[in-house]
């Protein structure tokens, strides 16, 4: 396991709304020590997917033709969260200056109802959207991978799709993530599927670091798609199995869900901040609007003068996350079925009007914070992955089951993992899912739409030109960690390691908790709680894989030292 140093103060000072600190490229010159490349770089949770991504991109492919390779790869690799049986999104800026986004999130199905996960008490039943057969949204991983190979990419489907194919048959060698995750998570789950017991199990007990894992069936799945495309997952046998598996059980997921599905290409989410352009994912994820929402409140703060790590800057970002955690329970949802106001949310007007809110010295506390009037303004378990190729081409992935190995049920015959994502939709209004998000009704069940997501690819560009491409896994957490990204290397003049390494703190609206990583000094401990802030330490938070582009085109990759077995490499 990587040894990672988490007590950095650094005592910036800079005039208030000047132009940012310069970012400093020289690795000896570093605290911690960025990958350097000059031709090509990924960034994933696994060594063996991310030096997969490296080995197309020496083939000539570009980073999408990577991204998509990593993508399947992580399916055999990362079955936590990797998958041919969930969802996620793409944020893409090509070599000719193109941003757009790729919505490969999963649908509910067409019987899906508005009160399906309550018991007959009218309370939510976290079982049923959890870990039941119910709890699965139609999957959109395969359609949005192909769609973005397809207009995007430069190699034919079954030559990106080879490596993922060669690892599933010939198995791969647990390493310590695969073995901790099977042993305290899987074991919740998996053993209670024959389907999924007969790959992931020895005997009695879970595979053990240094077994092998060998998915057969999950590489004749592969193959398939690798022959016949999207339709081999969407119509074909691969369906059929889908449909069967839940038609045995009360799943709702049919033959016609999965023929209908489509992944979208929607128009990213664009804010500014201290001069860098911020492109994020639109809804369905409420990643973006809140991120670039927190950034428009922040901007009106000098954060470098306080200095990382202190008491005052942590106070001003958990304030401001407060009221974007109250909004979000109350305006996001599929932007296809209720009318999300984004110009709104991210108007650097209605942000000046929450930064006036804010007090420095006193943390306002939840119950006196609701979701705003935007009238006078309208006009854990996942996965990420970065890659950026020597054309200028960048990919922000983010992708998962939601929960450590979705639902824990295998489709038939397929070897695919099934996700929960149904849990993402706000079973009842004001009761928190899985991960403490509350949600009203705009994120309310109902069939064919896509469940409200945390996930936050984010691409951030300097004066036209790529910057910085990084994302997380960690569920609620994800926004508050990406948004420190962005922080950390703008206002703090971080490189993409330092700013990997930092300790992250998170605070969500509900419940009224500011939760700090281990690493924080206690002076700053003592001063949040003396402002007012319910000061909790828990284990760390997310998982980033990042790459930060220097003016003269040079490739710095860090993975997060948070993870083991995650890998950023380049040639």
């Amino acid at each position: 396991m990587k040894q990672w140093i988490i007590g950095l103060a650094l005592g910036l000072s800079f005039q208030v709304m000047a132009a940012p600190p310069p970012v400093s490229y020289s690795v000896e010159e570093d605290v911690f020590h960025p990958v350097k490349a000059r031709n090509g770089m990924v960034s994933s949770v696994d060594a063996i997917a991310t030096r997969v991504g490296v080995d197309i991109l020496k083939q000539g492919g570009n980073a999408v033709d990577a991204a998509v390779a990593v993508g399947f790869a992580l399916a055999v690799t990362h079955p936590q969260a990797g998958n041919l049986g969930g969802g996620g999104f793409m944020m893409l800026h090509t070599a000719s200056g193109k941003v757009t986004a790729i919505d490969f999130r999963e649908t509910a199905p067409a019987r899906a109802s508005r009160d399906m996960f309550l018991d007959d008490k009218g309370n939510a039943d976290s079982k049923k959207s959890l870990t039941s057969h119910l709890a699965s949204g139609t999957p959109g991983t395969v359609a949005g991978l192909t769609l973005a190979l397809g207009k995007y990419g430069s190699l034919p489907l079954n030559k990106v799709m080879q490596p993922a194919i060669g690892l599933a048959r010939k198995g791969i060698v647990v390493n310590d993530a695969l073995a901790d995750d099977l042993k305290q998570y899987g074991s919740e789950v998996l053993p209670q599927h024959a389907n999924s017991r007969a790959i992931f199990w020895k005997a009695d007990k879970p595979l053990a670091k240094g077994e092998r894992l060998v998915q057969t069936n999950l590489a004749k799945s592969l193959e398939m798609i690798a022959e016949n495309g999207a339709d081999a997952f969407y119509k074909g046998h691969i369906a059929e199995q889908i449909a069967t598996e839940m038609a045995k059980h009360g799943g709702l997921i049919d033959k016609a869900d999965l023929a209908g599905y489509r992944a979208v290409e929607r128009t990213p989410v664009r804010g500014d901040y201290r001069g860098y352009q911020i492109y994020a994912m639109p809804p369905p994820s409420s990643g973006g609007i809140h991120i670039i929402q927190i950034l428009n409140i922040l901007e009106n703060f000098d954060l470098a003068k306080y200095g990382f790590g202190s008491a005052d800057a942590i106070q001003l970002v958990a304030e401001a996350e407060k009221y974007a955690y109250a909004d979000r329970s109350k305006y996001l949802g599929d932007p296809d079925f209720v009318k999300v106001p984004e110009a709104a949310l991210t108007s650097k007007a209605y942000a000046k009007s929450l930064a006036q809110k804010i007090d420095l010295n006193r943390a306002r506390p939840s119950s006196e914070i609701g979701p705003g009037n935007l009238t006078p303004y309208e006009s854990d378990q996942t996965t990420h992955f970065s890659v950026v190729d020597k054309a200028g081409n960048a990919v922000a992935v983010t992708y998962t089951l939601n929960t450590t190995f979705g639902t824990g049920i295998v489709a038939g015959d397929t070897g695919i993992l099934m996700n929960n994502e149904m849990d993402d939709f706000s079973a009842k209004p004001g009761t928190p899912n899985v991960y403490g998000l509350v949600g009203g009704e705009a994120n309310a069940v109902g069939p064919r739409k896509r469940p409200l997501s945390s996930m936050s690819p984010t691409l951030v560009l300097k004066d036209g030109k790529t910057w910085l491409v990084t994302g997380s896994p960690g569920g609620s957490r994800i926004i508050t960690t990406v948004l420190q990204m962005v922080l950390n290397t703008i206002d703090f003049g971080m490189n993409v390691a330092e700013a990997s390494n930092a300790p992250r703190f998170h605070h969500q609206w509900q419940p009224d908790e500011l939760r700090l990583e281990k690493g924080f000094s206690p002076d700053t401990i003592r001063l949040l709680k003396q402002k007012g802030q319910n000061v909790v330490v828990k284990p760390a938070m997310g998982s980033t894989q990042s790459i930060m582009v220097a003016p003269d085109g040079t490739l710095y990759g860090a993975a997060d030292p948070r993870s083991v077995d995650d890998l950023a490499a380049g040639y």
